[in-house]
């Protein structure tokens, strides 16, 4: 359809998008909650086809900018929502030049003569964090949406362009985005008691189903610009309780990384004189950035970290175990991927490389295997190991997981989950750096396999019902 036909069928539409609306209330509002998952209360969002704006006040942007084809559409979205400033401009010729935290289409690439050249115009409005997310029907519902338009339940569209997700992966490629995920939603448009509810959080998510659902999502960001590690400036929190044995080859042993290295200690009520040692190791190294704080009234690594850091001032953020069974020689690497632009939350993995003799335990070796398939099942990212100690992030995506901690709620004591559902939830891509994890020479470990272990599968029962199945 020519684009002056396309206008005129979207003008003439536009007085009774309301009534479709609420015809369809379920689908949009179900639509509305999917990218209410990914898009945090208060970001700046542009939607583009943004009809008559009830999307993008839906995602209650801190700055909201709505862009439609169909000066007929704006006009109705304005007198909606006067908050909200909305334009009447073209996808693939955007009137601005302004960056946004989230660019949304959602049911527009069917409509648009050049997806590429769209793609490629919605660079300019992106920034180096800028999550590029774009909705798009299931093809093979064709013929289902077909006969819904014939009898009068569906609203009326023109021929559209045929797109599964794999196609949108490669046009986001040659425009230059990366693609962080591809989800699916909706295998029941239609509110039913119960069977909605049964189709649309139990039945899609089970591997072979969910790709007969209506809605195809898929999640992109601007193909990174690597950042010299020189530049940058590193902060290492080491949590540590009961280490007195570890505390000089941590800081021995850890590298001086980008422009600057501070080391932050974390000492959690110890009975062994860590704090003591601390202490003396400040002392003979005046010329290393140490700081030491203390627990207090906190408890657990989860808590240890948190406070590391919030008084670190390094531009990354990284956690090294006292217990330094993962060698601190290795945290250049996790450095080089961060800045390399390769991974926004690099991960590490214990579970690639042989590892020395009693570095594991047999069954927690199977614990962590299961809990890397449910979270690789869970996220839709790639895991192999969640549980290893080493995380590495900048701060500036630490904040933003922090901000939205509350959706997951803060009972993690580990701290492992927290950062990795939070930087799931964020969009972020999650890279794994394998490590040779080493047998400790100093102490004995503080988790209970039996007890720890029931706590984690009950942290990522919780989740599960929170990301996946909600």
């Amino acid at each position: 359809m020519r684009k002056a036909d396309l206008i005129a069928h979207l003008n003439a539409l536009a007085p009774q998008a309301d009534r479709w609306r609420a015809k369809n209330r379920y689908y949009y509002e179900s639509l509305e909650k999917i990218l209410r998952f990914h898009v945090p209360p208060g970001s700046s969002v542009l939607v583009i086809g943004c009809g008559t704006g009830d999307l993008l006040h839906a995602l209650s942007p801190a700055r909201g900018v709505g862009i439609d084809i169909s000066p007929a559409m704006v006009t109705i979205a304005r007198s909606k929502y006067p908050s909200l400033e909305f334009l009447t401009g073209d996808a693939e010729d955007l009137p601005l030049s302004e960056k946004f935290d989230y660019v949304i289409l959602s049911d527009v690439v069917g409509y648009l003569e050049d997806i590429q050249r769209a793609f490629e115009e919605i660079r300019k409005v992106s920034h180096s964090r800028t999550r590029v997310i774009i909705t798009y029907y299931n093809y093979f519902w064709e013929p289902v949406l077909r006969a819904g338009e014939n009898l009068g339940m569906k609203r009326p569209q023109p021929d559209q362009n045929w797109l599964a997700p794999d196609d949108i992966q490669n046009l986001m490629s040659l425009a230059g985005f990366q693609t962080i995920r591809k989800g699916y939603g909706l295998l029941l448009p239609v509110r039913i008691p119960l069977l909605s509810d049964f189709f649309n959080r139990i039945l899609v998510n089970i591997p072979l189903l969910r790709k007969l659902a209506l809605v195809h999502l898929v999640v992109a960001r601007p193909a990174p610009v690597p950042v010299p590690v020189e530049t940058l400036s590193c902060s290492v929190i080491i949590p540590a309780r009961n280490e007195r044995g570890n505390i000089e080859g941590a800081v021995a042993r850890t590298p001086r990384m980008g422009r600057h290295t501070e080391l932050i200690f974390v000492e959690g009520n110890s009975s062994d004189g860590t704090t003591e040692e601390i202490e003396r190791v400040i002392a003979a190294n005046p010329g290393h950035d140490i700081t030491l704080l203390r627990q207090g009234d906190g408890v657990g690594k989860g808590d240890a970290v948190r406070k590391g850091f919030a008084a670190a001032k390094g531009d990354l953020l990284m956690i090294l175990d006292a217990d330094l069974t993962m060698p601190p020689e290795e945290l250049p690497k996790f450095l080089h991927a961060l800045a390399s632009g390769r991974g926004e939350f690099i991960n590490g993995s214990r579970l690639v490389y042989p590892m020395e003799k009693q570095a594991m335990r047999f069954l927690n070796v199977l614990g962590n295997k299961f809990f890397s398939m449910a979270f690789t099942y869970l996220l839709d990212q790639r895991f192999k190991d969640t549980l290893c100690g080493t995380k590495v992030l900048f701060r500036q995506e630490y904040e933003r997981i922090a901000a939205g901690r509350s959706y997951l709620g803060d009972f993690d004591p580990f701290g492992d989950f927290d950062l990795i559902f939070g930087a799931a939830k964020l969009d972020l891509r999650i890279v794994e750096v394998p490590i040779r994890y080493r047998e400790r020479s100093y102490g004995s470990t503080q988790i209970s396999r039996f007890r720890h272990g029931w706590l984690l599968l009950r942290m990522t029962l919780f989740a599960m019902r929170k990301i996946k199945f909600t």
